[in-house]
């Protein structure tokens, strides 16, 4: 038993060296299912991950959730979305220029950002709840990127690779969540004037409220429980687009306004 958990441990390891290396090198490797194939394993392999951000001093902003498009889920074989960490040193700021360098393969998703004005600990909670402890809304544009070749991903590999998380924009200008229809807004993200992404909430577990429950119960009771201050990003709204020098795109989110990301040659 104890040789089966050395090997685990071992395995977590190499699989979180294999993706550090990917991003400090700015070339992407393999997929790490060769090494874990559980959620569970590919969380812990993130954790090596989180512990090693924070211990070199980034700071924890808040959380992504992936993986809350149905047809996704039925491409992952999963009933669940899953979710990575938000550090400080991802936020950038609506319209100005974000350096392509430190992505591998970028896409931008429109997601609708909530900003908590409570901790939610404990749980298991209720929309109620949630509803209770957001302060305000944004759009936001996430980035998502993989550290894994041709985004040649399962599960294990995103949940294990942050979730594929890689920046985020968020929106100036906060909404009260009261009297808005998070299911019926609809989302038109253009690139260079041209639409490239519609949608709408019903997309996103079938409104991005659910997605805030799920993850507020998933990590109530853990280390990582939500605290006031904290962004969440709730999931695309709409298909992901791949992003190239000089790109700008903008997102509209009926009742939220717009956000845009700006990328530099």
């Amino acid at each position: 038993m104890h040789d089966e958990w050395s090997q685990a441990v071992n395995a977590h390891a190499q699989a979180a060296d294999r993706l550090a290396e990917a991003a400090l090198s700015g070339k992407p490797c393999a997929p790490i299912r060769d090494l874990v194939s559980t959620a569970a394993d590919a969380y812990a392999v993130q954790e090596i991950g989180t512990k090693r951000a924070l211990a070199a001093g980034r700071r924890l902003i808040g959380r992504k959730i992936g993986v809350t498009n149905p047809l996704l889920q039925q491409q992952f074989g999963i009933d669940q979305p899953d979710f990575g960490m938000l550090f400080a040193d991802m936020y950038h700021r609506d319209g100005l220029p974000i350096p392509l360098e430190p992505f591998l393969q970028p896409k931008a998703e429109a997601e609708v950002a909530l900003v908590l004005g409570a901790d939610l600990e404990g749980g298991p909670f209720t929309v109620a709840d949630v509803i209770r402890a957001v302060d305000f809304v944004l759009p936001a544009i996430e980035i998502a990127d993989s550290r894994i070749a041709d985004w040649d991903i399962t599960l294990a590999d995103t949940v294990a690779d942050n979730a594929s998380a890689g920046a985020f924009v968020l929106g100036s200008t906060p909404v009260s969540l009261m009297g808005l229809d998070l299911r019926a807004a609809k989302m038109t993200m253009t690139r260079g004037g041209e639409e490239v992404s519609t949608g709408s909430g019903e997309s996103c577990l079938g409104h991005p409220l659910n997605a805030a429950v799920w993850l507020a119960t998933r990590l109530g009771r853990t280390g990582y429980a939500l605290r006031a201050g904290d962004v969440v990003l709730t999931g695309a709204l709409g298909p992901v687009v791949s992003i190239g020098p000089g790109d700008v795109f903008e997102a509209s989110v009926e009742g939220l306004g717009s956000v845009r990301a700006v990328f530099g040659q």
